[in-house]
């Protein structure tokens, strides 16, 4: 048997032990999870998940033990597949993880903002239906805003691999810090909903309601969210990297919004600077201008020579260990009418 195989066998036991240990999921009874969606130019993306019903509440705990077992308790997700989910005459199958994509028609030209996109499991049960919000761009946006979480809206550590686990795992919603300056660059550049946010990371889709509670408690605008799968199956271990998920989902989000340039953020931590570099290669004008702070040790040698290697496909670059001199940049470009 091979390394892979081996690998993938002893995730599954691990998966299953924690399911016995914290799954409190009934599956007579189904649900959705909600995640938010966002619209092309002829559909809305309409996103979520099917699970079995349980309660786990998003608390302050005790200690960081408490703290690290509801964090279990949110990968201790019973997800089910094949199963119809519905809104109108659309229909998806879930699948082996549960997710689910609609694409609905894209509304008329006039509606903007988020929209309540009802949604129900066939045959309906009663706590099937659910509304999952999706975000229309408005048609005097400027600019697409794409942000990292890690290290760039939030102290994280990522850059250290233990640093990292030990925050997530024994953080709670009142615990997690979310950097101020990146609340105020996030807010002056949605512009009060003209901008429409993104948030791209490697934390798992198990997070979303977790960092959707973080994020309002700081201030920031609820925006849809591109994460991971980190689900094991028959023909899945973690496939992909950091880089390949946070390329394709901007890679997404600019096919999304034609003819709309971006601002990406992010940090020196996780090799941001290549990636950005990257998307700018691959879509040449698009990157209006980047934006990446400098946690822990600060940028290495590759951090700075990708740096300039963006600047030479002449994208602004501001980099620093806080957003000042961003937030600086970015309203001297706005007045300058950039």
């Amino acid at each position: 048997m091979g390394f892979r195989r081996r690998m993938l066998r002893a995730a599954a036991v691990v998966e299953v032990a924690v399911e016995r240990v914290f799954h409190r999921g009934d599956l007579s009874r189904l649900l959705i999870e909600p995640y938010h969606g966002y619209a092309t130019p002829d559909h809305l993306v309409v996103r979520g998940r099917v699970l079995a019903a349980r309660d786990v509440d998003l608390i302050d705990g005790a200690s960081r033990l408490a703290n690290a077992r509801q964090m279990m308790r949110m990968f201790a997700t019973h997800e089910v597949a094949n199963v119809t989910v519905a809104s109108g005459n659309c229909t998806a199958i879930s699948d082996a993880e549960g997710y689910f994509t609609l694409l609905l028609p894209r509304p008329d030209a006039d509606v903007a903002g988020w929209v309540d996109v009802p949604v129900t499991i066939r045959p309906e049960q009663p706590v099937s239906g659910i509304v999952c919000p999706v975000l229309v761009t408005r048609p005097d946006a400027r600019y697409v805003v794409i942000s990292d979480i890690d290290d760039t809206m939030m102290h994280t550590g990522a850059w250290s691999m233990a640093r990292n686990l030990w925050t997530s795992l024994t953080g709670s919603v009142v615990s997690r810090v979310v950097f101020p300056d990146a609340v105020r660059l996030i807010v002056e550049l949605g512009d009060a909903g003209r901008n429409p946010v993104f948030f791209v990371s490697s934390s798992p889709w198990n997070f979303h309601a977790f960092l959707d509670e973080v994020f309002g408690r700081a201030g920031l605008p609820r925006a849809p969210k591109f994460l991971r799968d980190y689900g094991f199956g028959a023909d899945q271990f973690l496939t992909g990297n950091h880089g390949d998920h946070k390329g394709s989902a901007i890679d997404r989000i600019l096919a999304a919004h034609p003819g709309l340039p971006a601002v990406l953020i992010g940090d020196t931590g996780q090799q941001d600077a290549t990636i950005y570099a990257d998307a700018a290669v691959r879509h040449p004008g698009r990157i209006g201008r980047v934006i990446l702070r400098t946690p822990g040790p600060g940028p290495d040698a590759m951090d700075l020579s990708e740096v300039e290697r963006l600047r030479g496909l002449t994208v602004p670059v501001t980099l620093g260990p806080d957003f000042t001199d961003a937030l600086a940049a970015v309203r001297i470009a706005v007045s300058d009418g950039v």
